[in-house]
């Protein structure tokens, strides 16, 4: 079979996709490419990097092996249902089967418009494409369940948004790009065989062990609903804030999908949000085990229909399995949060885990270093960080009588993407066509639990007028 040649989900039914083609570009340049993760798809080497490469990443050329199409989609925004979306600006090109045979969406973003742009010019200016690049690929070091970024390039086109800004493509990987918003959608076509064939095929594609289970639409509930608690968990652990967690980009998958305003928290203070467009904090860092729960019962409506024939005997089994999603998800977070500070009963952990949030908060402590500092062999660098407070010195030597002494630097990384590093990165390549910021930020996201001095200046938080306080979608 030819290298990408799958199509499994456009198999399905016509009314989930439209058919189009990527709009060229007039000068396009390479800005990276991903060797480790082509290696892995079995992507030919004849476009590693190269001229023929950057034709079909760029969007200019349509391989044989590519079938280009805008996926539809609904979604809540902010609560406020849209019963069509779209990718406005996405086109999957293919499915492939990597190494181990598992199966992958391809897909160029910033590609031109589709007949789901609504208006929009379907491209992106650069700074997105470089954020989704460097925050996904570190997700991925850190051990977080997400999309990945194997292409970028730039158009060299300029796109208008506030300003006019230079252009660029991202080629992104997903082990699928359907979401909560697709079932959305498929439900509100109001075609019940429809329904099914979907829900049949989230489960053949993500959740085969379901195949057999007498009720296995209550159980693929259970199960997206468990990867979410876990996933949101593995988020909150990290300080990360997704910034825009709308039912269109949560997947079904359970991948972090769609970097837009995303970030990663600095002193640690709960409300932090990042996003320009949350004026009310509504995807705010702790509200996001809350939003997962509520996209999930949004998820468990578009079941409803498969799960029981009579409504009220669906509600009733549906309720069941979210009215468990508090308990999944806090299971998992003091499980991430015990593993960072090395101990191992959860009776100890819970209280001196909330103490030690507690110190941060009121002391504004970056939340990356206070974690990583642990871990020293010595505490010279938490108590710098602490300023030897009396109230952080009798929590560590709470912590010390309770800590099982694990290799916490294993844990906690060193390095993540700061929002001051990531728009310098955007910044100089946007302005001056510079990419060393952004190739050198690559290198130290590579290894973010190793400390190198080579990165020393890049270890520390943001000063205070280097802070960058709010980000934005690039839509």
């Amino acid at each position: 079979m030819p290298f990408g040649s799958e199509h499994s989900y456009q198999n399905l039914s016509d009314q989930l996709f439209a058919p189009c083609e990527a709009t060229p570009v007039r000068a396009p340049q390479w800005i990276a490419f991903n060797e480790d993760l082509a290696e892995q798809l079995q992507i030919p080497q004849e476009l590693w990097a190269t001229d023929e490469g950057l034709q079909v990443f760029s969007g200019n050329q349509t391989p044989e092996w590519a079938t280009p199409a805008a996926l539809a989609y609904a979604g809540h925004q902010f609560a406020n249902f849209v019963p069509q979306l779209g990718d406005g600006r996405a086109l999957l090109l293919t499915e492939v089967l990597d190494k181990h045979d598992q199966r992958f969406d391809i897909q160029l973003k910033g590609s031109g418009r589709t007949p789901y742009s609504r208006g929009g010019d379907g491209r992106s200016p650069i700074g997105p494409v470089l954020r989704e690049y460097l925050v996904s690929e570190a997700m991925h070091k850190l051990n977080v369940p997400t999309t990945r970024a194997l292409a970028a390039v730039a158009t060299g086109e300029w796109v208008q948004r506030e300003t006019a800004q230079p252009g660029a493509i991202l080629t992104r990987v997903a082990k699928s790009h359907l979401r909560v918003g697709t079932a959305q959608y498929v439900l509100h076509l109001r075609d019940y065989n429809l329904l099914k064939r979907f829900a049949d095929y989230i489960i053949d594609r993500h959740y085969p062990e379901l195949n057999n289970r007498e009720a296995p639409y209550i159980a693929l509930l259970e199960h997206v609903q468990h990867n979410q608690a876990k996933l949101i968990a593995k988020w909150m652990s990290l300080g990360f804030i997704h910034g825009v967690m709308n039912t269109d980009n949560m997947t079904l998958s359970g991948e972090t999908i769609d970097y837009g305003p995303c970030a990663f928290m600095e002193a640690y203070e709960p409300a932090t949000k990042f996003s320009f467009i949350d004026k009310r904090g509504r995807y705010a860092y702790q509200n996001q085990p809350a939003i997962g729960l509520w996209n999930i019962a949004r998820f468990a409506e578009t079941l409803l229909p498969l799960i029981h024939d009579a409504p009220d005997t669906a509600v009733t089994q549906a309720t069941a399995i979210i009215e468990t999603f508090q308990e999944t998800y806090e299971g998992y977070y003091w499980q991430e949060m015990s593993a960072k500070i090395g101990v191992t009963d959860l009776s100890a952990a819970k209280p001196l885990i909330e103490r030690y949030l507690n110190l941060m908060q009121a002391q504004q402590i970056d939340f990356t270093q206070a974690f990583r500092f642990l871990g020293d062999e010595t505490p010279e660098r938490a108590q710098r960080l602490f300023k030897n407070s009396e109230s952080w010195q009798l929590w560590f030597n709470d912590w010390q009588k309770a800590s099982n002494n694990s290799d916490l630097h294993q844990v906690n990384p060193a390095y993540i993407p700061r929002n001051h590093l990531i728009e310098q990165a955007i910044q100089a390549a946007a302005n001056d066509g510079d990419l060393s910021v952004f190739n050198r930020l690559q290198q130290m996201l590579a290894e973010p639990f190793t400390e190198r001095e080579a990165f020393r200046d890049w270890f520390e938080p943001a000063q205070a007028e280097q802070a960058v306080t709010q980000t934005f979608c690039g839509t």
